[in-house]
């Protein structure tokens, strides 16, 4: 069921995403050759905690930490770990913050010290595909006319967009409906209408688009070993156009 939130509630779910987003920036502070995705997550954990939220993912279907941290070739879910980061890595952080019972939720990929040309322009290409979804989330406007302005950006620059992880509806519960895929066909699925609040989070390879999973059964990885980045915001659907709550 798609519930349409009121402005009350999109108030407050842009105040938790103010905090994630503030999480972020001390996040990118610490992102160097060195430090290990355990260290960030329990940066995460203990910043949410100490300004009065709580780290959503927690609990959620077993899984155990305040972030997932996907390095390389991960598309999304891994887990964080021991082993330190290097120069040359690429990091996804990922992760829900609610606040007084409200949800933001936002991921962010970061480089780590000197990468590559192809990783940089990995990057560069995600973020955009992000950006040109989030113009498609308009009153009146489809589910496909989102997937689609994603997916043509990044198909026509040799890259490929993963169709097995979507964006969703959000709040107050993690994931709801609708499910916001990153590719599809203009005028095609669900129309957008005012209170909806939703996920966008384009995961983009260098390689195909295909994924496999871990032992874990958790954490996704490219199926030809190549990289993968995304960058996810949480939108409203307002009659003033898309407003992005989990703004860095």
């Amino acid at each position: 069921m798609i519930t349409l939130k009121s402005n009350r509630e999109i108030q407050s779910m842009h105040e938790a995403g103010k905090l994630l987003a503030a999480c972020h920036r001390e996040v990118a502070k610490l992102i160097k050759p060195g430090i290990s995705t355990s260290a960030i997550d329990r940066f995460v954990e203990t910043y949410l905690k100490k300004h009065g939220a709580v780290p959503e993912q927690i609990g959620y279907n077993g899984y155990q930490y305040a972030t997932c941290a996907s390095v390389n070739d991960e598309i999304c879910h891994g887990y964080p770990r021991k082993e330190p980061l290097a120069n040359g890595d690429i990091v996804t952080i990922d992760f829900v913050v609610n606040l007084n019972g409200s949800l933001a939720d936002s991921a962010w990929t970061y480089a780590v010290g000197d990468v590559s040309e192809e990783a940089k322009g990995l990057m560069d290409v995600t973020l955009e595909c992000l950006y040109k979804g989030i113009e498609q989330a308009q009153i009146g406007n489809r589910i496909g006319d989102i997937g689609h302005a994603i997916q043509t950006y990044a198909e026509a620059r040799g890259y490929g967009v993963v169709r097995e992880f979507t964006g969703h509806g959000i709040g107050p519960r993690i994931h709801e409906e609708p499910q916001i895929p990153h590719f599809g066909s203009p005028g095609k699925g669900l129309r957008l209408k005012e209170g909806m609040v939703i996920t966008i989070e384009p995961m983009i390879n260098v390689g195909v688009w295909e994924s496999k999973m871990d032992a874990n059964g958790w954490t996704a990885r490219t199926a030809d070993g190549k990289l993968s980045a995304q960058y996810e915001h949480t939108i409203a659907i307002t009659k003033d156009g898309p407003l992005i709550l989990t703004m860095q």
